[in-house]
């Protein structure tokens, strides 16, 4: 009952930084699953593919509602992923969970360090197509080998690489994350990872949920001190994750 009740909190967290900030929320997935609910390293960024492609598609269908999806940056974008995304989840499964868990921590606290400093990407200028296919592959690579839907990079490298304007990046990058994801799950599908689905389950249920609420949040609590919050506590989270490590 209490990894049950764990796994509700934990799932309703990640989806209400995803919700708010349009990211954050697989990062703070990975270490709920291993502390928390007991996954191992490769479980957990295996589980945090499905977190992601689901919350992701839930995500991406409100913001095309809305118009604020450019399709063709988005599709481009994630067709420079697809490969590495799938080399690097096949990839993933073989690495010791200690040196798993050592590089989570590391892009955790890239993460936290983005939403502290509160700086919205520049503009971008003409569009390179070789920087273009360099981003997206190496998006592509972080999807796939930790688990993570990456939304914090996808962000500025949307606006800065492909030039899409800040009020579709958020949208845009949704579509990339979920073409990476479904990509790097189905190259993890003939490992011998077990996922427990009675606690992935109940975690993913509260995720889509909080996923909204967060959307209500953001309209009421300001974007500078909602990133300052979520940033400090995965600033929090990548510290003892690399102790942990360590030890």
């Amino acid at each position: 009952m209490t990894a049950l009740v764990l796994a509700l909190l934990a799932g309703a967290v990640a989806g209400l930084a995803l919700g708010a900030l349009g990211a954050g929320g697989s990062i703070l997935t990975v270490p709920a699953l291993i502390f928390l609910l007991g996954f191992t390293p490769a479980a957990a960024t295996t589980a945090s593919l499905v977190v992601v492609i689901v919350s992701s598609v839930a995500a991406l269908v409100a913001h095309a509602r809305t118009g604020a999806v450019h399709w063709r940056a988005g599709l481009l974008f994630a067709a420079a992923g697809l490969l590495p995304a799938a080399a690097a989840g096949a990839l993933s499964a073989r690495i010791p969970g200690t040196v798993l868990t050592l590089v989570f921590a590391a892009l955790a606290a890239l993460a936290a360090l983005r939403m502290l400093r509160r700086r919205e990407p520049p503009e971008g200028g003409p569009v390179s197509g070789a920087r273009a296919v360099g981003a997206g592959a190496g998006l592509g690579a972080v999807t796939g080998f930790l688990g993570v839907g990456g939304g914090f990079l996808a962000v500025p490298a949307l606006v800065t690489v492909l030039a899409v304007p800040m009020g579709a990046a958020v949208g845009t990058s949704l579509l990339v994350v979920t073409a990476n994801a479904l990509v790097a799950l189905a190259a993890r599908a003939h490992t011998a990872v077990h996922l427990d689905l009675t606690l992935l389950l109940p975690f993913l249920a509260t995720a889509v949920l909080g996923a909204w609420d967060g959307k209500r949040l953001a309209a009421k609590v300001s974007p500078g001190t909602l990133r300052r919050v979520f940033g400090a506590a995965l600033l929090a989270v990548a510290v003892a994750m690399a102790a942990s490590a360590a030890l």
